[in-house]
């Protein structure tokens, strides 16, 4: 019934063109008239290859800084305006704008006396910008992410997207993987500190530049390559697939089924009297003051370095256990509800353990097991999450009561076996993994292989294990 209101309601046709040129100043298509419209198509990668993203960081000349500054406040500009005139076409007008037409617009926005000012950017920047707010409308209609806001000076990430028209590559053949970039409105190449090369000889498919809070700039190359899968991992003297079964917390960062367990390192923790030091010098600056942005400057450096060194542990954590096994198995996590805005009584202590669920990251780890496993050849194994890991016992799979958190060792009554918390779900979560693994593999027409990321929720008729 919503469907059918919203059919008669929308304008389309002639009138509907009629609208967008007179009203919102959306100038017809002028190019091609003779053809036929065919719908926008991502450009897909070459068989064989996997995307993968490089990140360097590089230190702009004085003329490149203010430039890229222009370019990433006339992307933010473009965004809200893009987001505006979409909101306002349909809200008026029930008139439906996408990326075509907000692209036609901007040509009219570069053109205005008002905003020349736009000229001095890349078109092709400007245009990435539109269809990154188009991706935005795309993942709001398909039900995964809110309304796309606007973007804000200083709460938004400065950033923006080069195409392959928008940048020039050359490779050093002295040094293959590495070479000199130039980007769209500027003169000299980047100086950029290439502390691993890229695969020699691809020409990378897309930049991004960004500057994060601390004033540092980063090069994100996105090239399309061909990624060894490592040699399969067996289990000594047969030919089983090994497989780990890793339970995520935050007494241990990660305990796996064997009973090793690797520390959460806390950062926060470390650096909270530090960051309690500059929040108040922070609040005792006066707004607008140079002092004040120096402090801010300071915090954000502080932050920089916690972000990089949780996601340097992270990364040499994922590797080796990529690297080690061929089956990893972790259990479903829904973080964004586990970090829900505390309320009522207990908040404080809920905040609490809001600031330690994020600073163990464990939204950033399953991502990194879940591209690495794509890669590498290896596959994830999601178990449901209201599989009862902790509290079934791993001895005689007897499910015992639920424990509360504090709890953190427990005697079956059944068996009568003692059981470490942690270690006891893992060795559960690696059971049941592998019970899903066989249940996939052997379904498989012969030759095919097995799917990297198995997730029991989207298994048909798959039962829960008790």
């Amino acid at each position: 019934m919503a469907e059918a209101t919203e059919q008669e309601t929308r304008v389309i046709g002639a009138e509907a063109k009629r609208v967008k040129r007179e009203v919102l100043g959306i100038p017809d298509q002028r190019k091609h008239r003779e053809r036929a419209a065919k719908p926008l198509t991502s450009r897909a990668k070459e068989p064989g290859t996997q995307q993968r993203v490089y990140r360097y960081r590089f230190y702009p000349t004085g003329v490149q800084a203010r430039q890229l500054v222009q370019t990433f406040g006339a992307c933010r500009w473009v965004y809200n305006e893009g987001l505006v005139l979409r909101a306002n076409a349909w809200r008026d007008h029930h008139v439906s704008v996408g990326f075509a037409e907000t692209s036609r617009a901007l040509t009219g926005w570069r053109q205005a006396r008002e905003t020349s000012w736009l000229q001095a950017v890349s078109s092709t920047v400007l245009q990435q910008s539109l269809r990154h707010l188009d991706a935005a409308f795309a993942r709001f209609f398909k039900g995964t992410a809110k309304y796309p806001k606007p973007k804000r000076k200083h709460r938004s990430r400065d950033s923006a997207t080069y195409v392959r028209t928008g940048f020039r590559w050359r490779e050093d053949p002295e040094r293959p993987g590495t070479g000199l970039i130039s980007l769209a409105k500027q003169t000299e190449p980047l100086d950029v500190r290439w502390s691993r090369p890229l695969p020699a000889g691809v020409l990378p498919v897309k930049l991004t530049v960004n500057r994060d809070r601390a004033g540092r700039f980063f090069l994100y190359v996105l090239v399309e390559e061909r990624i060894t899968p490592l040699p399969a991992a067996f289990v000594p003297g047969s030919t089983a697939p090994k497989a780990v079964g890793l339970d995520l917390g935050l007494a241990a960062l990660v305990t796996t089924d064997d009973g090793s367990t690797v520390e959460h390192p806390r950062l926060l923790k470390k650096y909270e009297k530090k960051l309690a030091r500059l929040q108040k010098e922070l609040h005792r600056k006066q707004k607008g003051s140079s002092n004040r942005a120096k402090v801010r400057e300071k915090i954000a450096r502080l932050y920089a370095l916690i972000t990089d060194v949780r996601k340097d542990g992270l990364d040499q954590l994922t590797t080796r256990l990529v690297r080690e096994n061929q089956v990893l198995v972790v259990e479903d996590l829904a973080v964004a509800n586990l970090l829900r805005s505390p309320s009522g009584a207990g908040r404080r202590r809920k905040a609490k353990l809001n600031q330690s669920i994020s600073d163990a990251a464990w939204g950033q780890l399953l991502r990194m097991l879940r591209y690495k496993c794509e890669w590498y050849g290896r596959t994830l194994v999601i178990v449901d999450r209201f599989f009862p890991s902790t509290r079934r016992c791993s001895s005689c799979h007897a499910k015992g009561e639920r424990l509360d958190v504090s709890i953190r060792s427990w005697t079956c009554q059944e068996c009568g076996a003692v059981h470490d918390r942690d270690a006891n779900a893992a060795v559960n979560l690696r059971d049941e993994g592998l019970r899903l693994y066989w249940l996939v593999a052997m379904a498989l027409p012969p030759g095919r292989a097995t799917p990297t990321v198995i997730r029991a929720s989207e298994l048909p008729g798959c039962v829960v294990a008790a």
